[in-house]
């Protein structure tokens, strides 16, 4: 009987922590400054490590969700980055992998960023695609793609703090 309580007892703990730990953004309702305010997010909603191998011949795929409530007369514009920073033995792009578009064709950043457009800024899903090179140097390497913020005059792409960056492993 023991056993059980603490069971339960250990997993409420575990669960009130992690509600705990999520970034609160406190966002009145109706006020005009959030009308154009909107999120990029991974789905699934989480910032779980993706292992692959090197030598993978299909492209790795990271869906993402715009979330929007409305339709607007401009293109909202979500924007994403690799980094390396801190990271002991990082993947080099060019070299260990790249970022494509669907057809696996190699697409270049602008000032470190690649962008996704979304028409008239309706929520939608759209997709980070990455194609392992086949690098022959030994070890692991690792690097994250993450979504980042966007705030222009007219809008603001922000992020889900538990859902903006895709760790990768490459073995």
């Amino acid at each position: 009987m023991q056993f059980k309580f603490f069971k339960y007892m250990t997993g409420a703990a575990a669960a009130l922590l992690l509600l705990a730990s999520c970034e609160k953004k406190d966002y009145p309702v109706g006020l005009p400054e959030y009308e154009h305010h909107y999120y990029l997010a991974y789905l699934p909603n989480n910032n779980t490590q993706v292992n692959v191998q090197r030598t993978q011949t299909a492209l790795l795929k990271f869906p993402v969700q715009f979330y929007s409530a409305y339709t607007r007369n401009y293109d909202a514009v979500g924007q994403y980055q690799i980094v390396t920073d801190g990271i002991a033995n990082p993947a080099v792009p060019g070299q260990d992998f790249n970022i494509v578009d669907k057809d696996g064709n190699a697409i270049q950043p602008v000032d470190g960023k690649y962008s996704f457009t979304f028409a008239k800024a309706e929520r939608r899903t759209d997709t980070i695609y990455v194609k392992m090179l086949n690098n022959p140097t030994p070890g692991t390497r690792k690097m994250e793609v993450q979504i980042v913020e966007n705030k222009t005059n007219d809008y603001y792409v922000d992020i889900f703090s538990t859902a903006f960056r895709r760790p990768v492993e490459i073995r």
